[in-house]
């Protein structure tokens, strides 16, 4: 006899609360990192061109890490659940890196920890996406991804303060030539300890549904989703790939372009890589799976693919320069060992944190909105918020001011955190959830690797040297990604 599908009981605001909370500690170490790397990988003795070669860490890491993560948990099953355990490892390797990083002696040490810290907080980090997903039914998932975007929010405003308010403190702000300022030494310090308890407060205080409990539930198998193990694309569609990327890899060694383009060239390199590679492994290996389901990812997807790839180059664009363009458009200055230079990168702390605070009040609002409006118009108006708020940068010269600013990038910033997932979610099968998840951070990795591969090339090359430009820029993608939004099927 067939058991009817049933519906997954509704989460109280308290357990929806407890299964989010991580997400305090997850974002507490990404906003420490996106608010002060920059900074210590310019105190070490970067100059502006080569920080965005530094920050490769990050997305490569993701790309890497995500999909392996997503893989694995969904096949994982023990009995602390099925995504906690990665939960956890995540937070102790992170803990560890925060610990260590302000105290690099050398440019290259800072770089090498900035590789630990982003794939730490990535294996920690894309199972939360998951779990989401797993523990909702659809009607609930907005209000979890926005209680995730709440955490981050407030994770992020406190996490972005810390340097500015130990300076406010008496604690010391600037340091001899190469060495990082006691303010930020401290606030990693403190991250490592908020990071690791948050995550263990989740993975104590929540519990998880089985696979075969999984499968009972009406959204197992949502329509248009792929059921069952898709084909493993064949080996010849890899080939052209290769070429292109190959191709590409001969243009930046005979023109002598910056070697940063290889990263270009290497994508579609790899892509090609991988369609040649998976049909010659054992069906249901890793390899072949990732790339069997990436080829037959649901449109709803693919859409919004485009979507992130504008969205989350606009973040790169503001997250690497803001330090260097606030310092040098607003406060005058170039020189990072200065009272002034360190000033201004202090204020742009305090404007990140200001985001995040606008981010988590926004996240309040964000389901009331996608009730009203729907997923798609909501997530069109807070990108478009996000774009006004980075353009308005370059022609606002009180750094008080900017604060404005960073209402619209808030609403922006909450709505990427939030309404993708909720539209994505609904459109896949409750047993690939996390592969899904972490393909779908391809189309998040891939924008700052091109960010980092060409961000410093418009710099030098475009923009005159004026960092002021690379926030314009990131502007105009999040209006771009706002239209592109509109492709959306609905969910």
């Amino acid at each position: 006899m067939a058991v009817t599908p049933r519906e997954k009981p509704q989460l109280s605001f308290w357990q929806i609360w407890n299964m989010c909370f991580g997400f305090l500690g997850i974002q507490f170490g990404f906003a420490l990192q996106n608010a002060n790397v920059s900074r210590i990988f310019q105190t070490l003795g970067a100059d502006m061109e080569q920080v965005p070669g530094l920050w490769i860490a990050a997305p490569l890491t993701g790309l890497l890490v995500q999909p392996v993560i997503g893989y694995f948990s969904d096949r994982t099953w023990t009995r602390f659940g099925r995504r906690r355990p990665y939960f956890l490892w995540g937070a102790i390797f992170s803990t560890a890196a925060l610990l260590v990083m302000p105290n690099s002696p050398e440019l290259w040490i800072a770089a090498g920890t900035l590789w630990i810290l982003d794939a730490s907080l990535n294996v920690s980090m894309e199972p939360f996406r998951a779990f989401v997903g797993d523990q909702l039914s659809p009607r609930q998932r907005p209000t979890g991804y926005a209680m995730q975007g709440f955490f981050i929010g407030v994770g992020s405003v406190v996490a972005s303060l810390l340097p500015w308010l130990l300076a406010k403190w008496g604690v010391a702000n600037t340091a001899a030539p190469g060495v990082v300022p006691d303010t930020v030494r401290y606030a990693f310090y403190a991250g490592g300890a908020v990071l690791f308890l948050a995550i263990l407060w989740t993975v104590l205080r929540s519990r998880e549904y089985s696979p075969e409990e999984l499968r009972s539930f009406d959204d197992a198998e949502p329509e248009g989703a792929v059921a069952g193990d898709a084909p493993v694309p064949g080996a010849n569609g890899g080939w052209p790939w290769l070429l292109v990327g190959a191709l590409g890899a001969c243009a930046v060694a005979y023109f002598g372009w910056n070697r940063m383009l290889y990263v270009l060239a290497g994508l579609p390199m790899a892509y090609g890589l991988l369609r040649v590679v998976a049909p010659s492994l054992p069906r249901g290996s890793m390899v072949p799976t990732v790339t069997a389901d990436l080829h037959a990812m649901p449109l709803t997807m693919r859409q919004l693919a485009v979507v992130q790839f504008f969205s989350w180059f606009g973040l790169f664009c503001m997250w690497l320069f803001t330090t260097a363009a606030v310092t040098s458009h607003h406060y005058g200055t170039t020189d990072t060992a200065s009272a002034l230079w360190n000033e201004g990168a202090n204020w742009v702390g305090v404007l990140f944190a200001a985001y995040n605070g606008f981010a988590a009040l926004a996240a309040i609002a964000i389901p009331t909105m996608a009730r009203r409006l729907g997923l798609r118009a909501s997530h069109l108006v807070n990108l478009w918020l996000g774009g006004l708020g980075l353009l308005s940068i370059a022609f606002i010269r009180d750094p008080q001011w900017l604060l404005l600013s960073m209402v619209g990038v808030g609403f922006a910033w909450a709505s990427i955190l939030s309404l993708p997932y909720a539209m994505l979610s609904d459109s896949l099968p409750a047993s690939k959830m996390g592969i899904y998840m972490g393909i779908f951070n391809f189309f998040i990795v891939i924008p700052q690797l091109v960010a980092v591969s060409t961000l410093g090339v418009l710099v030098s090359q475009l923009f005159d040297g004026q960092p002021i430009r690379v926030l314009m820029l990131g502007g105009a993608c999040f209006i771009v990604a706002g239209l592109c939004t509109l492709r959306v099927r609905r969910p």
